[in-house]
């Protein structure tokens, strides 16, 4: 018998790795751009090619959100996670996208714990002996040995009605379980609701309109395996505190560890890196009068100073433009000029409302703001702040002094001669402020 040789072409396979697939990624104003990304690519990578591609700061704040329209809820998606997973459990047909924002509380519970876990809601486990201290609060989340016990009453939606009832929940390690006898912790009194190693927590955006909620501080659990709204658990607080609680021990609870490699990887990098840091704790105010440099520590003193650079550089931004307009423009309508339009923390005819709601999406931690038109009065401005995971509104009136136009928080106390200084001089010095200003509330176009 002859037997010939026969050559068989086998189909090319190509790693997963270098896969490619295209994503759509919006931002605020719900503006889009798709891109070609491995199919292996994580939530962090995304955050940097669009870092990159628009020319942005990186201070390690830009978040991934994922939005899911037809149930009306978001998560951070954390920067571990492969988006490809995520993209994966979507429906079809269901109205679903990827965020690109800010998000300056993502990592916050790290720097500042006894803000987001008030001590009536917090105490050790029965697993564990001991007291937790409050310092190493977050420490005993990530030690496997160990766990806080966070408790206290939420209102919880029926399944399959529409009725609201409150009770007392209490979370561990084990999972999310409800006491159906008052606030008793006893095992037998204590329902399982839900663990978290296939399912995620979800911020509801609009709880009383959609749920009925008695609130609009609403959450949810959601398997990572059901896109039905009947399939949530759904939550409601009575405040953003407790709220903001319940959702970050969840999150903590569900990658521990892995959180913390993600809050500490940056920085890390940082270290190594030659850029210069741009923390806003590196801004100080400075004299170089004399022949040594000083750091002024006075507000007082850094106040003055501020004021009569401001003058001197406004006088002669209004001498270098005056060369550009014509001889009927009068030195007042100069004087004017809306230097502030191109700050990324002025968002003109932004709404109370819509103020509120962007801040929110951008973390509600002490610092956050940004500056808009007043829509009440149009000759003012408004800062628009969140202190105490609240958002509070100052009214920034015109000043005129003896001709020259100032602006003020104090009603004329401390005059700025425009919004820029205003906002460099409370970055330094909190002022009649709750707190000074951080970080700016920035939207992009993608």
């Amino acid at each position: 018998m002859n037997f010939h040789a026969r050559r068989v072409t086998l189909p090319s396979i190509t790693p997963l790795c270098l896969q490619k697939r295209v994503i759509k990624v919006y931002n605020e104003d719900n503006t889009s751009r798709a891109v070609e990304v491995p199919s292996d690519i994580i939530a962090r990578d995304i955050c940097q090619l669009f870092v990159l591609k628009n020319h942005c700061i990186d201070d390690h704040s830009w978040t991934l959100f994922e939005h899911l329209s037809h149930l009306g809820i978001e998560r951070t998606i954390e920067d571990h996670e492969s988006v490809m997973e995520v993209l994966s459990g979507w429906g079809m047909d269901s109205d679903s996208r990827l965020y690109f924002r800010k998000n300056y509380a993502k990592y916050e519970f790290f720097r500042k714990p006894l803000e987001f876990f008030p001590d009536h809601m917090v105490s050790i486990s029965s697993e564990t002996d001991g007291m937790v201290d409050p310092s190493q609060l977050i420490q005993t989340f990530l030690n496997s040995r160990t766990c806080p016990e966070i408790h206290g009453h939420l209102h919880a939606k029926e399944q399959s009605k529409k009725s609201w009832k409150k009770f007392y929940f209490v979370l561990r390690r084990s999972g999310l379980y409800l006491s159906n006898k008052g606030m008793s912790k006893e095992p037998r009194h204590l329902q399982f609701i839900v663990e978290f190693s296939d399912s995620d927590v979800y911020t509801v955006l609009s709880a009383k309109k959609l749920h009925g909620a008695p609130a609009d501080y609403g959450f949810c659990v959601k398997s990572t395996k059901c896109s039905s709204a009947r399939d949530l658990k759904l939550f409601c607080a009575d405040d953003e505190p407790t709220r903001t609680c319940w959702i970050t021990a969840m999150r903590l609870l569900k990658y521990g560890m892995q959180l913390y490699q993600n809050f500490i990887q940056p920085h890390q990098k940082q270290k190594t890196s030659p850029m210069r840091s741009i923390s806003e704790n590196s801004l100080v105010a400075m004299d170089f009068s004399g022949q040594k440099s000083r750091v002024i520590e006075n507000p007082s003193e850094a106040l003055s100073v501020a004021v009569e650079e401001g003058l001197s550089w406004r006088r002669k931004s209004c001498h270098r433009l005056s060369g550009h307009m014509s001889p009927s423009t009068s030195q007042g309508s100069v004087s004017n000029i809306a230097l502030h339009l191109a700050q990324p923390w002025f968002h003109s005819k932004l709404s109370r409302e819509e103020a509120q709601r962007l801040i929110t999406q951008q973390g509600l931690i002490d610092g956050v703001f940004l500056l808009r038109d007043s829509q009440s009065n149009p000759k003012t401005f408004v800062l628009s702040l969140c202190h105490m995971q609240k958002v509070k509104h100052f009214q920034i009136l015109p000043v005129d002094d003896e001709g020259a136009l100032f602006y003020s928080l104090d009603d004329g106390h401390t005059q700025f001669t425009d919004l820029i200084q205003l906002v460099e001089f409370y970055q330094l010095n909190r002022g009649i402020l709750p707190c000074k200003l951080k970080h700016h509330c920035v939207r992009i176009t993608l």
